[in-house]
């Protein structure tokens, strides 16, 4: 499979990678009702035997539960697998000792040593600053617990403040993970896009597919369930505001056999320097997203997708 290299002469990763907040997540994913460990175990095989090895967790997820579940399935394969996990600012988490013991509390879940990506889950510190924070991450690369270092959520100006900081001590900034999707481009239109590419930095998009708008499976009749069925943008108005660009989608994928989530993330990985992360909850899903790799849309049907979803820009 191709891979797409995280930052400037990083990690060569799949170009998807596997989401698992929903694995262990009661809140909003209703972890446990339709879905459970036997269907995680599914998923995660389903990726590996498609060639997809690059899986994207925080300790956040299930309250650890999700960087549980990784550790033990890793555990079953001797494969060689890229995982990620993001640590939290917590308010709590004031110096550099608390930042290494949330690293090795992952590293437990994980049951690693060595963790390739670590990532700060927002740029929101309380009283941990941006220099400490960096430098202890920076002192983790040294020491071999991190293979590279990423933000989450951070501005233009914040990733350009971490990148510095990391570089004074000759450690890059390998990416910053964004909400990123056709009906969420507003990293376009404020800077943090383009300074990624000035910067060397790969956007790991998450909610490609805008929590699933994208899939064309939610219509003004067929409503999501839990936290999203009070979300405005599945009320029959949000739909129908949705709904050219799902005719484009689907236009598009019957050309190549493909459906509309497909298509979706294959834009996302044709902008370059992007990696979509798709969250899923068994095998299924799994098989659904990575029909987006493999083929590529026309510069003609990419830039049809970039002009309907204009709107979205900001």
């Amino acid at each position: 499979m191709q891979t797409i290299t995280l930052g400037k002469n990083g990690l060569a990763v799949s170009p998807l990678c596997i989401g698992t907040w929903a694995w262990g997540d009661k809140l909003f994913w209703n972890y446990g009702d339709g879905y459970g460990e036997e269907q995680l175990q599914a998923a995660f095989s389903a990726a590996l035997d498609a060639g997809v090895t690059f899986f994207d967790t925080a300790e956040v997820y299930g309250l650890g539960l999700s960087e549980q579940f990784l550790g033990q399935f890793m555990k079953q394969t001797t494969q060689k697998l890229q995982i990620a996990t993001k640590f939290g600012p917590l308010p709590w988490r004031w110096d550099s000792k608390s930042v290494s013991e949330a690293l090795s509390a992952s590293l437990q879940r994980l049951q690693v040593d060595r963790i390739e990506l670590y990532q700060v889950h927002w740029p929101f510190t309380f009283f941990l600053s941006q220099e400490t924070l960096m430098n202890t991450l920076a002192d983790e690369v040294k020491r071999g617990r991190i293979g590279a270092v990423g933000v989450s959520n951070y501005s233009a100006a914040q990733m350009r403040e971490a990148h510095q900081i990391l570089a004074a001590r000759g450690v890059p900034l390998a990416v910053n993970q964004m909400r990123y999707s056709l009906l969420t481009r507003q990293i376009e239109g404020n800077g943090i896009y383009q300074t990624a590419r000035d910067l060397g930095v790969t956007i790991l998009a998450y909610s490609p597919l805008a929590q699933g708008l994208l899939t064309g499976k939610y219509t003004p009749s067929q409503h999501p369930t839990g936290a999203r069925s009070i979300d405005p943008r599945f009320s029959q108005d949000g739909l129908n505001k949705i709904a050219s660009v799902l005719s484009i989608l689907r236009e598009i994928g019957e050309k190549y056999n493909r459906t509309p989530a497909q298509v979706a993330l294959n834009w996302l990985i044709a902008q370059g320097n992007v990696i979509p992360i798709a969250g899923v909850k068994n095998a299924a899903q799994v098989k659904e997203n990575v029909g987006a790799l493999g083929w590529q849309m026309t510069q003609d049907e990419i830039a049809e997708l970039e002009k309907i979803t204009r709107p979205w820009l900001h």
